[in-house]
């Protein structure tokens, strides 16, 4: 997750499934990531590396604990300047809140929104 990207550029992108394992192989083969664990304590969610610089491209998340309700589509994440002005304004203008704000450890706080076509997109706010 990139915490200096500028307001409203995409920083991130992860699925967040059932089987991870499963669909971490799946796009390892289909498009040729490397994949690397993440600990969420008891289980590994995946990033998805360039498989030449071993940069991390996107993620692969299990649908548990705090992902338990996200769905499962491409999630695209966007830098906000405030989670909370931004979350109001959505629900306002006729979006709902799927999930958060949650804290994303250290780099700031994220929620999950559906627009009023029905379209998922996580806003974040990075860490001050």
């Amino acid at each position: 997750m990139s915490e200096k990207a500028s307001v409203g550029s995409v920083t991130w992108t992860d699925l967040t499934v059932e089987n991870a394992e499963r669909i971490r192989d799946f796009y390892s083969a289909v498009v040729g990531w490397t994949a690397s664990g993440v600990d969420m304590g008891g289980y590994d969610d995946f990033n998805m590396n360039d498989p030449e610089t071993g940069t991390p491209v996107a993620g692969v998340c299990h649908a548990r604990g705090g992902n338990a309700d996200l769905p499962p589509v491409w999630l695209i994440y966007v830098n906000v300047e405030d989670i909370e002005k931004s979350f109001a304004k959505c629900v306002e203008l006729g979006g709902q809140v799927i999930s958060g704000p949650k804290r994303m450890g250290g780099q700031g706080r994220y929620c999950v929104i559906r627009d009023p076509a029905g379209a998922a997109l996580a806003l974040f706010e990075p860490a001050k």
